[in-house]
């Protein structure tokens, strides 16, 4: 029956559409679907097998076709031509966000999305032949793989290739023309167990089932902090809107909560109490077209991706933080702020009421998080967007008792207009606007040096480590790094790797402007005028941040450490870093040894300083790999650097397999290479700017990013072969005759049950933070 179907769907094509299979159905999904006795649910049955091998390309704004498999809302939505990525825009783009823009597949359906269900009249086989789910698996089934190692060129896998996404009625003319279309595409394909259950589940009219009630106590801890969100006072309804405008994004999940439901944040035109009556806006700051807003937690069932992914837990400990910063302190709030774009897009108007340092202290709290929202974001993916950071760098944050006292709280009251965000232009702007934030940009610079020589200048004390947080002691949130893995990234708590070629230091303003230029500002919808001119304000902000790590050198090393950051760069770039128009000439209070290399020295006493509070998961020592000789071998791959990891791709997942019958568990480890550039100043011609000779290797314990490039499996008695190989590349045959003997190829007849390895071991190693991995960027080499 099953292989009958599959011949049938694979070379069916239909004369007249709907004359055979009736008129179609755009509501049918809109209720849900009776479920018959002893039929398959996608939440009971299916969900798990689209999951596993279809959510792990088809997830986040970069799906394609937007076909977005984490949830049965997002299947029941389809497909649409429209990209969100990779296309020029003159004109912002219709917003097609799942869960805020439609709330039914038949509101998208008015919005040119076209069904991946049958939405025909049902029988047995309509129900197959009018679903572009099921003919996309069954025609990989009837065209599996060629076998071979490579795919040929024919399997395009480029991010911006040119997507078919074709409806149900053309599916048959799609599939002659590209028969190895199938999905999942270019991996195996599914099982003849899966498809038989996929086949009965569609037959029975594919029904949701019924969802898990959530538990009471979770309920009564929504209760709990809805209450807090949404105070009746000016002063509790601003301290809603400024939690709201930062947490929006996050997965918000209960302290103590065994199965980590997970919520999100949202704005209502309804009470807590009542049903959530979303408020869809292009920006969390947008006017909400109601008198009063409230903030709800809304209940998410998406299934969590690594690339999106920022779990934020809510807990006693953290409530009583909040109300210490927000509502103990005597502050007044006369009049609540509007929503004008260029006062609702400005933190430091929006929020002057709030102390600095409350608002500084919540997102210190947990920079981690935040951070990674610039990263995880509304970004999501893109090479424009991303190469705007070094592909390694490490970050650090200015104490509170310097960023945050009362000579800084009134810096940013003084200079709040010059602290204005592009997102005021909204999402169709101009790059004639451009000149304006760079003149305000300079403004602010010029105020900022005053600042700092008023500070830390003559007859006062110099700048020396108590300007960096040290994390209250506790906190690990006080040292991140950033990898950069050419169109995504990563964050991770701690300082990962060997030292690296630049680092930023990071004070309040400089941190809430990153995030309202990055997150809340920044439109994925918006044209591309827009998203280059945030891109060319990201700009500023990396020179500021490295400007302050630059003022704790000695003076005299600070420009020529500059300048080797910005080789190639134009001085008019290289002078708004620090010397030119951002000028700090007092000396460092540091002591630096004669001789020493000052960078690295102070490198070294800020890993001391911070020594308490580093998160060290991921470091190369005998905590992470007891097994001595395998522990040799990872730090002789870390040292591996050059010419000849330009043939590397940018994250590999590493599986050293358990050797021996006494042997343990295997263990996982996150080669990533760090590309060398001249400079990264410039969005244009970045190929021109590498430094393969420059390229170094982080070798990582555990699980680094979200999109793995390449996957390979040694033991360990193998990982001496495996360094002199890497050593040795010269060549893209050389990396090839790697790949055959340790690599896991999209190819290989095992791809899937190493796919599921590498996930539980994931949700094993990091069970707060881990989701699924995503195989789009997976090689073809």
């Amino acid at each position: 029956m099953l292989t009958v179907s599959l011949a049938g769907c694979a070379t069916w094509v239909s004369s007249d559409w709907v004359s055979r299979f009736g008129p179609a159905e755009p509501t049918r999904f809109d209720q849900p679907v009776a479920v018959a006795p002893g039929a398959p649910t996608y939440l009971g049955n299916i969900k798990p097998i689209l999951d596993q091998r279809c959510a792990v390309c088809h997830g986040c704004y970069d799906a394609p076709c937007q076909l977005k498999l984490t949830s049965f809302e997002g299947l029941t939505r389809g497909l649409t031509k429209a990209p969100v990525y990779g296309e020029l825009r003159w004109n912002e783009a219709p917003l097609t966000r799942l869960g805020l823009d439609a709330q039914k597949p038949s509101q998208w359906r008015r919005m040119g999305f076209e069904p991946v269900l049958n939405e025909h009249p049902s029988s047995p086989q309509v129900e197959l032949e009018a679903s572009v789910l099921w003919r996309s698996l069954a025609l990989k089934q009837s065209q599996p793989l060629p076998a071979v190692q490579v795919l040929p060129p024919a399997f395009d896998f480029s991010l911006d290739r040119s997507n078919s996404c074709p409806s149900a009625e053309a599916y048959g003319a799609h599939a002659e023309r590209q028969p190895h279309g199938g999905m999942p595409y270019g991996l195996p394909g599914l099982t003849e167990a899966e498809m038989a259950l996929v086949q009965r589940w569609l037959q029975a009219g594919a029904p949701k089932g019924e969802p898990q009630a959530l538990p009471a106590a979770v309920l009564r801890q929504v209760a709990q902090w809805e209450r807090f969100l949404n105070g009746d006072s000016l002063k509790a309804q601003l301290v809603g809107r400024y939690l709201y405008e930062h947490l929006f994004l996050g997965s918000l999940v209960f302290e103590g909560d065994p199965q980590r439901h997970i919520f999100k944040l949202v704005r209502s035109k309804s009470p807590p109490g009542q049903p959530v009556d979303v408020i869809a806006t292009r920006r969390p700051f947008d006017p909400p077209g109601v008198a009063r807003p409230y903030y709800r937690l809304a209940h998410s069932s998406e299934t969590v991706l690594a690339k999106t992914h920022m779990p934020y837990t809510l807990g006693a400990a953290r409530l009583a933080r909040w109300t210490n910063w927000f509502v103990r302190p005597d502050f007044q709030v006369a009049v609540l702020p509007g929503y004008d774009p260029d006062a609702a897009a400005n933190p430091f108007q929006t929020f002057a009421a709030l102390p600095l340092d409350s608002r500084y202290r919540f997102l210190l709290d947990d920079s981690g998080f935040f951070v990674s929202n610039f990263i995880k974001g509304p970004v999501c993916r893109g090479q424009t967007a991303l190469d705007v950071i070094n592909d390694r760098f490490w970050v650090f944050f200015v104490d509170p008792a310097i960023g945050a006292n009362d000579d800084a709280a009134q810096l940013v009251a003084r200079e709040a207009a010059l602290l204005r965000m592009p997102a005021a232009d909204g999402s169709n702007s101009s790059l004639l606007s451009w000149r304006a934030v760079a003149q305000a940009e300079d403004a602010l610079l010029a105020a900022k040096t005053r600042h700092m020589e008023r500070v830390f200048g003559a007859g006062r004390k110099p700048i020396d480590l108590d300007f960096v947080w040290k994390g209250d002691g506790h906190n690990p949130n006080a040292a991140l790094t950033i990898f950069r893995h050419f169109d995504s990234a990563t964050v991770e708590r701690g300082l990962v790797g060997d030292a690296p070629k630049t680092a930023w230091v990071i004070g309040y303003p400089l941190l809430e402007r990153i995030y309202y230029l990055l997150v809340a500002g920044f439109d994925v919808y918006g044209n591309t005028s827009h998203q280059l001119q945030t891109r060319l304000a990201m700009d500023f902000l990396r020179m500021e941040g490295e400007a302050h790590f630059l003022m704790l050198l000695p003076q005299s090393a600070r420009i020529p450490l500059r300048d080797a950051w910005y080789r190639g760069a134009s001085d008019e770039v290289k002078q708004r870093v620090l010397g030119g128009v951002y000028r700090f000439d007092a000396e460092s209070g540091i002591a630096y040894p004669p001789g020493a290399d000052p960078q690295q020295h102070l490198y070294g006493l800020l890993n001391d300083r911070l020594a308490p509070v580093l998160n060290r998961r991921h470091a190369l020592n005998i905590v992470n790999e007891p097994n001595a000789q395998t522990l040799t071998a990872l730090n002789d791959l870390a040292q591996v650097e050059g010419a000849a990891l330009q043939w590397l791709p940018e994250m590999v997942l590493l599986r050293v397999e358990a050797e021996g019958p006494y042997a343990s568990a295997p263990r996982h480890y996150s080669l990533l290479r760090n590309s060398a550039h001249t400079n990264v100043s410039s969005p244009f011609r970045e190929s021109s700017r590498l430094v393969p000779s420059e390229h170094t290797l982080t070798v990582a314990a555990g699980f680094v990013g979200a999109y793995p490039n390449a996957i390979w499996r040694v033991g360990p008695s193998q990982l001496p072969d495996l360094v002199k190989l890497v050593r040795q590349l010269g060549s893209e045959a050389d990396y090839r005759a790697l790949v055959d003997r340790f690599g896991v190829r999209r190819t290989s007849h095992d791809f899937w049950s190493t796919s599921d390895a590498l996930m539980r071991a994931y949700q094993g190693w990091a069970p707060a933070e881990a989701g699924l991995l995503d195989w789009s960027r997976l090689e073809n080499r």
